[in-house]
């Protein structure tokens, strides 16, 4: 009775007195991930709640709980963490320490579960991150390489933890020793490092999930937003970040309606691109650039034409080479060695033209569209391998939506000699394989001086996707992966009330957002906008995002069912 009458699960404190029962009081009861779901769609069932109540009835954070492993409570409340770090990428993992990415290969292939322990990762780590049941590492923040790629995967990710340090092959966290080899438990979830094995308990995707998931659906796509040109939005949309086929596919099963951030660069640490990039890089002419790209070329197009086959007709947003070229450079004697003697060039002379390109702040150098100003026919090669598989994928009656992303804008003039360039490449497509499909062109804003020319910016873009990890970087001037060693300090004594990596400053960064929004539809109303930081899948961002009149979020794969809730919920709250 008392359930019906509040339409929810009631925890009731009662007592019998002389054989007699007594009701002393009654509130809505806590509940797991799981009984809060499986309570708000047999409520919507029972004709108690509709089902906008019962979206609202179920937080993000026990959404989270269903779709990662988690450590078996008990033993949380039995065992006291070694140390705590930033929570960087959700879900529980246990194994072994390992401290290189070939190690962990090498391990796993021996039948050990190992986790990845490391002052930072790189991009040349993604070998021994993929195998690895977790990462641990004591440097960077909440956007650092190492949390952004975990997130991709959907692998427990524990970042900045400046009390694990390194010494003679050892590892000490908190100042207790740990071999190679010995056994450790993180929570992604909390940030909590545990000493030994901890039991974990495996995620669960039910029936009545994706039932729940459907109504938040539901109401994302029957929104209708009025924007301050007065121009209807409809719809609220949840893509993904995936970079690779498989990637994309999990995006999709988990819900995604498109990709909002394909970074082409992580294709390029693939073994067999990445001894003809690295050839590219340390080439002197463009003659011998433009022939190691020519090797390239028919393994990007394979790499797209796999996302293009994952999404079937859903948009593809796919960003061209981002990061420096010193990221890609071979580092080891033995690389080096390897790499003159495919180029047939002096040792001296590749490291002499390896060494020169080194950036006292590489983030702020040169990179981006920066590198197609200088080297034009890196991104003609990646628009021609899109344009191929699209054209390959269409002639197999398989249904494409490509949009080609320009990072690192800051100048309409960029703009428009960049997708000058792209459309002549897409045209030299279209007439040799006698086919035509519609192919978007935009920028990413991730410049606070993009933002402010967004008017300019928008005469020649289709869309405008918001970079917010860079944005954010540029805005506060924080390194994003050095930060970690004082936002501590600022949250703690209340200069900041959130990290700004994790959550979108709405007084700074969101203005700059809403400055953009303005400036951009003022030229072009319809001009489509989304967002593909990390941020896209933070609760509080997509609250704002739907607020500001974005089109759609992107976040990584195994976010995604977090991202529809919360965008349903931002529709409902602010309906």
């Amino acid at each position: 009775r008392l359930e019906k009458h509040y339409r929810d699960m009631q925890d009731m404190e009662f007592t019998v007195q002389q054989g007699k029962l007594f009701i002393l009081q009654t509130r809505n009861g806590k509940r797991t991930g799981q009984a809060a779901v499986r309570c708000a769609v047999e409520m919507v069932e029972e004709k108690l709640i509709d089902k906008k109540t019962a979206v609202m009835r179920v937080s993000p954070d026990q959404l989270d709980q269903l779709l990662h492993p988690r450590i078996d409570p008990k033993a949380v409340k039995e065992t006291k963490p070694l140390t705590k770090g930033l929570n960087a990428s959700p879900g529980a993992a246990c194994g072994q320490i390992v401290y290189t990415a070939d190690e962990a290969d090498s391990w796993v292939q021996k039948g050990h579960k190992v986790i990845l322990v490391r002052r930072e990762t790189s991009p040349e780590d993604i070998t021994g991150m993929v195998v690895s049941e977790g990462v641990l590492t004591s440097t960077g923040g909440m956007t650092s390489h190492a949390a952004v790629v975990a997130r991709g995967m959907g692998t427990p990710c524990v970042c900045g933890a400046s009390e694990v340090l390194f010494s003679n092959g050892e590892v000490f966290i908190n100042g207790k020793s740990f071999q190679r080899g010995d056994f450790i438990t993180i929570d992604g979830s909390s940030g909590c490092v545990y000493e030994g094995q901890l039991p974990l308990i495996d995620s669960e995707i039910s029936d009545r999930l994706n039932t729940f998931l459907g109504w938040c659906d539901e109401v994302r796509n029957a929104s209708l937003r009025t924007n301050t040109d007065g121009n209807a939005i409809k719809g609220f949309s949840v893509r993904a970040n995936a970079d690779q086929p498989a990637d994309a596919k999990h995006a999709f099963d988990f819900g995604a309606e498109g990709i909002g951030l394909c970074r082409t660069e992580h294709m390029f640490f693939d073994r067999d691109k990445l001894i003809h990039f690295r050839a590219m890089i340390a080439s002197d002419t463009e003659e011998q650039r433009r022939e190691a790209l020519a090797s390239i070329l028919p393994l990007q197009k394979k790499d797209f034409v796999g996302i293009f086959e994952a999404m079937n007709g859903r948009p593809v947003t796919i960003r061209l080479l981002d990061p420096p070229l010193h990221e890609f450079i071979p580092h080891t004697q033995t690389e080096r060695e390897e790499l003159a003697h495919i180029m047939h060039i002096d040792l001296e002379k590749l490291n002499a033209k390896l060494d020169a390109l080194h950036e006292m702040n590489p983030m702020l150098g040169h990179r981006g569209c920066r590198l197609a100003i200088t080297y034009p026919e890196i991104y003609e090669m990646q628009v021609e391998a899109i344009a191929l598989a699209a054209a390959d994928c269409i002639k197999r009656k398989i249904d494409v939506k490509p949009e080609i992303m320009i990072p690192i804008v800051c100048d309409n003039d960029e703009l428009e000699i960049i997708r000058g360039q792209a459309q002549a490449i897409i045209q030299k497509v279209f007439d040799a394989e006698k086919v035509k499909f519609d192919v978007q062109i935009g920028s990413m804003i991730e410049v606070p001086r993009a933002s402010l020319l967004a008017d300019k910016l928008a005469e020649h873009a289709d869309f405008f996707s918001f970079g917010t990890n860079d944005l954010t970087q540029m805005t506060f001037a924080f390194s994003r992966d050095d930060a970690g060693k004082f936002l501590t300090s600022y949250l703690v004594k209340d200069v900041l009330m959130t990290d700004p990596f994790k959550t979108l400053d709405e007084e700074g960064v969101g203005e700059l957002i809403n400055i953009a929004r303005i400036k951009a539809r003022s030229k072009k109303p319809g001009l489509k906008l989304g967002i593909c930081g990390e941020h896209g899948g933070d609760p509080d961002t997509i609250d704002f995002c739907y607020r500001a009149g974005l089109n759609y979020v992107s976040c990584s794969p195994y976010r995604v069912p977090v991202a529809r809730l919360a965008a349903a919920q931002a529709v409902i709250r602010n309906g």
